[in-house]
């Protein structure tokens, strides 16, 4: 009867769990629990849902936990998803020649599938593997590829930290990437050109890591129509080195207007330190980019002014002996500015490092809520302009009363309805269409940061260009790149999907040193107990049965 009972018991759990699920999370940071806008966005999706996964075969360690995470998360997916959700893992070159696996690596770049080349390390060596940490999402028609490897750090030889960043933002890039596929909209985002801005190259990794998600292209203000104005979403004014028309600055203006949202990345003070390498001195001198008005209608200041900060990057200075030796020091000019964590812009991000920064003032503005997102270490010092810099600079050092001072804005996030910088103003010479352009603006947002540099990848001798945030002398890694990103999500989805990247993920890994000397006897351990456990359950099952059957 008991176990008639406990059949039924059975049977019953099991119809249940066919019309209803659920799971229970242990982990303390709800780690394998989707957020409720993911839920609600598997819920209003009626499409059928095919996601292809490249990432399968052999493959290190490192990169089959981000499988196996990937794994996990599209289960929870298939779950909640009420339309079909079809998941496939596929080694697309398993198996195939090299002229095949050149034919199939040809297609997949075609649809935006590319490799990661990988170093592994052999007992005879290193070899190189190819892998495919990348994803397919397919549905109504579109597809939008999705990388699963992020490396928003910048270098890719370090793949343990750049997995465990990928895997805290699986559900991010899953779902954002789900949301545009279901749409079919992605935003466009313009970086502006034609006022000495960087070229593609400086803007290389910028532009390259924003196009996974996002329609971007640069943008000249001068021949830029109204049409063009309105499709964009967002617009990326990034170290402009040249003074802005009045009629570019309407354009603009217009823009903010209709409720666009304008990234304001500049230099004040014109400073560049290959200019330092010759050895000789040069003046820093104020930049006149004539946006001056502009910024302090919409609730901003940038100032003229340097920030040295005893909390800053190295670069590389010859040390003048026999063989050019080179070393690394300490550069007071190039600030590690820090994120306020309380902030969802800049929540969970690395320092930024900036390059010859100018202080951030927020000036009183109706309609318009003002936060500080970036600031320096509470070391520094402000030199205002100019001043005369040189390489022997790299000498000084900083005293502890200079250096003591309270933390200064390089970075401010400004949000709410902004009063119209050409209202009661005629309308500027060269300007040939008809922009309507009211009093104050639609519900719009700014970031104004004192840096032009914060966004541009340095590039080799060769012309190739360096990850952005990826620091090629220290070989450090940066969170610029991943700033930009955390901007462009603010800035253009308005179900705020930024706060899925927020998601915290406490890595645990495994003591590397403690593993190497322990090896041996957690090997004996993990083998030899679970026999010895089974030989001494036998003897007492034996025991027992002969005890309890002679009576």
């Amino acid at each position: 009867m008991k176990v008639l009972g406990f059949a039924l018991i059975l049977v019953l759990v099991n119809v249940i769990a066919q019309f209803a699920y659920t799971r229970i999370d242990f982990t303390k940071e709800k780690r394998f629990t989707l957020t409720e806008k993911t839920k609600e966005t598997l819920r209003q999706n009626k499409n059928e849902v095919i996601v292809t996964v490249f990432l399968d075969g052999d493959m290190p360690s490192a990169f089959k936990r981000l499988r196996n995470a990937t794994k996990d998360m599209l289960a929870d997916y298939k779950a909640y998803s009420k339309a079909n959700f079809k998941v496939v893992y596929v080694n697309p070159i398993s198996g195939l020649t090299v002229n095949e696996q050149d034919t199939v690596i040809q297609h997949l770049y075609e649809m935006g599938i590319r490799p990661t080349n990988i170093n592994i390390k052999t007992d005879a060596g290193f070899s190189e593997k190819l892998v495919f940490p990348m994803a397919l999402i397919e549905s109504n028609g579109k597809r939008m590829p999705v990388k699963l490897l992020q490396n928003l750090g910048g270098e890719a030889s370090n793949y343990d930290e750049s997995i465990n960043n990928s895997i805290k933002n699986l559900e991010y890039v899953f779902t954002s990437s789900l949301k545009k596929v279901i749409s079919g909209y992605n935003p466009r985002i313009g970086f502006t050109e034609g006022n000495g801005e960087p070229n593609d190259n400086y803007l290389y990794d910028a532009m390259s890591s924003l196009s996974d998600s996002y329609v971007v292209g640069r943008v000249n203000l001068d021949s830029m129509t109204k049409q063009g104005l309105d499709s964009l979403k967002m617009l990326v004014i990034a170290k402009p080195l040249r003074a802005f028309t009045e009629a570019q600055k309407y354009k603009i203006n217009y823009f903010v207007m209709k409720g666009g949202h304008v990234l304001w990345s500049i230099d004040q003070v014109r400073m560049e330190l290959d200019s330092l390498r010759s050895g000789r001195s040069f003046m820093a001198a104020n930049n006149s980019l004539n946006l001056d008005d502009m910024l302090f209608e919409y609730g901003a200041r940038v100032n003229y002014n340097i920030i040295a900060d005893v909390n800053c990057a190295e670069i590389p200075v010859a040390t003048g002996g026999p063989r050019g030796d080179i070393q690394m020091a300490p550069w007071l000019y190039y600030p590690v500015l820090l994120p306020d964590t309380s902030n969802s812009v800049v929540k969970n991000l690395d320092n930024i490092k900036a390059e010859f920064a100018s202080t951030v003032d927020t000036i009183g503005s109706r309609n318009v809520s003002k936060r500080i997102i970036l600031t320096t270490s509470p070391y520094n010092k402000v030199y205002t302009s100019p001043k005369m810099f040189n390489l022997q600079m790299v000498d000084e050092q900083p005293t502890q009363k200079e250096f003591t001072n309270a933390p200064k804005s390089v970075g401010v996030l400004l949000e709410g309805s902004f009063k119209s910088v050409f209202l009661n103003r005629p309308i500027p010479e060269g300007i040939r269409e008809q922009f309507d352009l009211p009093a104050q603006s639609k519900p719009a947002k700014m970031i104004v940061l004192g840096d032009g540099d914060i966004f541009r990848n340095q590039v080799s001798a060769d012309g190739s260009p360096f990850p952005l945030g990826f620091d090629r002398y220290t070989q450090q890694n940066f969170g610029n790149k991943a700033l930009l990103l955390n901007i462009a999500d603010y800035f253009t989805n308005e179900d705020n999907l930024i706060a899925l990247r927020n998601k915290e993920v406490t890595v645990r890994p495994l003591d590397k040193t403690l593993v190497r000397t322990e090896k041996t006897k957690w090997q004996l351990v993990n083998t030899v107990l679970p026999i010895l456990l089974l030989i001494c359950f036998a003897i007492f099952q034996h025991y027992y049965r002969k005890h309890k059957y002679a009576r």
